[in-house]
């Protein structure tokens, strides 16, 4: 499996986390994937990589958000 394969994989997955264990292993894993996909756009300069991190990010703080809490 590809990374990007990886990365779309993540972003279909449904999201519902029951605990906050898993919530912080999943915000792990997306940062990495991010992190990972970062490497490959500095060499390769492709949007489509680009767009990828971006909805991969809006994901990341979706996550981020439900585990510091709503006010």
């Amino acid at each position: 499996m590809t990374l990007k394969e990886k990365a779309v994989e993540f972003e279909t997955r449904k999201f519902s986390f029951k605990t906050t264990s898993d919530r912080i292993l999943a915000s792990r894993e997306v940062k990495a994937l991010v992190l990972e996909l970062n490497e490959v756009y500095k060499q390769e300069k492709d949007p489509e990589i680009m767009d990828l991190m971006k909805r991969l990010t809006v994901v990341k703080q979706k996550i981020e958000k439900r585990l510091k809490g709503r006010p």
